[in-house]
């Protein structure tokens, strides 16, 4: 799974703790998210998503090899 977490921060202003304080979830797991070393929750997924008014889809990039 790849994901766009990266490029809506620099969007956004926000740094990985920010985003992290603002979805309730530790830094380090925004970074796992971001290097794509962890599976979000679906709860976290969509909250992450909502803070920059995208869709879930829209932010988190699945490939083939991630349902095998």
């Amino acid at each position: 799974m790849r994901t766009k977490i990266k490029e809506y921060r620099a969007k956004y202003g926000f740094t990985q703790a920010d985003l992290a304080m603002r979805v309730g979830a530790r830094r380090e797991t925004i970074s796992f998210l971001e290097k794509g070393e962890y599976n979000p929750s679906l709860k976290l997924a969509v909250k992450i998503a909502q803070q920059f008014n995208v869709s879930v889809e829209e932010l988190f990039i699945f490939e083939d090899s991630d349902f095998e």
